[in-house]
């Protein structure tokens, strides 16, 4: 297995849920200079749902993304910026805005069984834009491992240059990651990468047994920062991996300081594993999902974990938010 990784920092774009995508230009070119003199290989600025995410479904941001990526690119000589765009959400044409402002890779994502969504804009951002692109498959959990390689098949087809698997719900097993990284590496012509949420306490053991079965590109957040009970801690990654003998290229003090003085004084409430969060990894249910169950337990009177749990029965997917308020209102109906 390759003992060189390419770690993709994602605190500015998953971190968005944290900060409500209240996130500002000088918090941005702060945080993004403090990771480009960390030598981080790429950091990902858009807000929490992809470029063109800033709506009433989502979440408002407080300064356009656009803006922030060009505010990020101006200040980065050695981090690449990259951008998330969830077709059906981002558009051809916030691809084409977001690779404008400096952005040099697109991160397009999908639910883990509709990769064939994805085709318009891998192939745009490849073929037109001339940009690095990753197929994201989330909620990788729903999908077998033989499915999650046929989907991969197809963003490879599309030409993305890398495919990730992406535990959105935080709910894989370490066995579960190897089995699907595995397939998909030994199978694929391209690299697999992966990304992790905390929700069952595992996104670094998940993201050292998607290394050990050969991914080469991983996704990190400082101080966790992202939905649920956040994503990989990179400073904590990074020295793991170093103990290990990876070598990632990120200098561990001045990662730790990124996390620890520009960070770490963003986030109102700790990304710890609360009740909620863990419902999330032990039903499958979409990260982002937490805060949206939260409101909508306190408006019905009902408990938050029995809508997640409800939830991941039923099979809700990214872009379901609008059933969340369904289910804790026939959760209220039945327990008058």
């Amino acid at each position: 297995m390759s003992k060189d990784l390419t770690l993709v920092e994602v605190a500015l774009r998953d971190g968005s849920h944290v900060v409500r995508h209240q996130y500002t230009t000088e918090q941005v070119v702060s945080i993004v200079k403090g990771l480009n003199e960390a030598k981080v290989p790429y950091i990902e600025v858009s807000h929490g749902d992809g470029v063109g995410g800033s709506s009433v479904q989502y979440g408002f941001s407080k300064e356009r993304d656009i803006n922030l990526i060009k505010a990020a690119k101006e200040v980065s000589d050695f981090s690449k910026i990259a951008v998330l765009l969830l077709p059906g959400i981002g558009t051809v044409e916030d691809l084409k805005e977001a690779k404008e402002a400096g952005a040099d890779m697109v991160r397009v994502a999908t639910h883990s069984t509709e990769a064939d969504v994805s085709a318009q804009h891998i192939r745009y951002a490849k073929n037109e834009l001339n940009m690095e692109v990753v197929g994201f498959l989330m909620m990788a959990h729903m999908a077998s491992a033989e499915k999650l390689l046929e989907q991969a098949k197809l963003m490879e087809s599309y030409g993305a240059d890398v495919v990730y698997v992406t535990d959105s719900a935080g709910a894989l097993l370490p066995h579960q990651v190897t089995e699907r990284i595995e397939l998909l590496v030994n199978n694929l012509d391209v690299k697999v990468g992966f990304h992790a949420h905390n929700n069952l306490g595992l996104a670094v053991a998940n993201t050292l047994a998607a290394i050990e079965a050969g991914a080469t590109f991983i996704d990190g957040s400082a101080r966790a920062m992202g939905a649920g009970a956040g994503n990989t801690q990179t400073e904590v990654l990074v020295a793991v991996l170093d103990k290990l003998g990876y070598n990632t290229g990120v200098d561990l003090y001045k990662m730790m300081d990124v996390a620890q003085d520009l960070v770490a004084p963003l986030i109102e409430t700790e990304q710890i594993i609360d009740s909620d969060s863990l419902m999330l990894g032990y039903a499958g249910v979409y990260s982002s999902f937490r805060l949206f169950a939260q409101r909508a337990a306190e408006k019905f009177g009902v408990d938050s974990r029995d809508i997640l749990n409800e939830l991941g029965k039923i099979g809700v997917v990214g872009g379901q938010e609008d059933m969340i308020v369904d289910v804790a209102s026939q959760l209220a109906k039945e327990q008058k």
